[in-house]
């Protein structure tokens, strides 16, 4: 993937080397089961950072603060040019499109969601519209899930979050949540959590295609970078997911979709170019 000629925003706030500042009685508990939700169960971020905060995990409403600019190494300006690029692509189909802020953290941060755990993995936090990384989970992604490392996966994990951005900004997430709510059992409330997550795969793919359309060519996919990502989609499919943790697929527990789904829906969008194309939820 080529990105390094790519423009910076100087949107993301620096919080790597910050300690936490979790409430006595998370740590090593916590992050165990931030662990089993995200690679077994595939709970998504805001439960499980329910979950901790009742086991004491949960941050202070103290506010925490880095430094807000581009980051100087590598994978933070990666991070700073995939986003500003997503950005960019954004802006061509929503008029009113407003950036998510970008924060980079250590192990654990707090958010407006409740306090976040590198072992949920990248998240996206609608009620201060964040998205948050712990640039470890790269590795993690990789040697324990099977996922590529190429700078092309990472950046479709990228695109993901800030598709979940795009959602809230539409109000497909606040839709989804009255569903939810409405919802005659666990499995047809999962059943809405999976088609929000594959239309933001399909918002990934659609963010792929556009990339060097907005960027003069200077972020753009090369030769092979589609097959990394389709690698890292069957990667992190809920019946991969379950299948590897040793559990038994459990199709009405899903709620990322398929290893075969996520492919597809990242293809849709990468195939389309277009937003329009990406209505999951007309196939409920």
């Amino acid at each position: 993937m080529r990105w390094k000629d790519g423009r910076t925003s100087g949107r993301v706030e620096d919080r790597r080397g910050m300690r936490g500042g979790a409430a006595a009685g998370g740590g090593i508990g916590v992050i165990a089961i931030a662990l089993i939700g995200y690679f077994v169960f595939g709970i998504s971020p805001e439960q499980t950072m329910q979950m901790a905060s009742q086991f004491g995990g949960a941050g202070s409403s103290e506010q925490q603060q880095g430094t807000s600019g581009t980051p100087e190494d590598d994978a933070g300006m990666f991070v700073d040019v995939v986003g500003t690029n997503a950005n960019d692509v954004w802006q061509l189909f929503l008029s009113d499109y407003q950036p998510p802020n970008t924060v980079l953290y250590t192990q654990g941060t707090n958010t407006g969601c409740g306090y976040g755990q590198a072992a949920m993995g990248p998240f996206y936090c609608p009620a201060d519209q964040t998205v948050y990384l712990d640039l470890s989970f790269w590795q993690e992604m990789e040697t324990r899930l099977g996922a590529s490392g190429a700078d092309f996966a990472r950046a479709y994990v990228i695109a993901h979050e800030f598709g979940h951005h795009v959602q809230t900004l539409t109000g497909a997430s606040q839709r989804v949540r009255q569903a939810q709510q409405n919802a005659r059992s666990e499995a047809e409330s999962n059943q809405y959590l999976v088609m929000l997550e594959l239309q933001a795969d399909c918002y990934a793919g659609v963010w792929a295609a556009n990339a060097s359309r907005v960027s003069n060519g200077n972020v753009a996919l090369e030769r092979g970078d589609l097959q990394e990502g389709l690698q890292t989609a069957n990667a992190i499919g809920d019946d991969t997911l379950q299948r590897n943790a040793g559990q038994r697929v459990t199709p009405e527990a899903f709620t990322h979709g398929t290893s075969a789904q996520r492919q597809e829906w990242l293809m849709r969008g990468y195939n389309s170019g277009d937003p329009n194309q990406c209505d999951t939820f007309s196939e409920l």
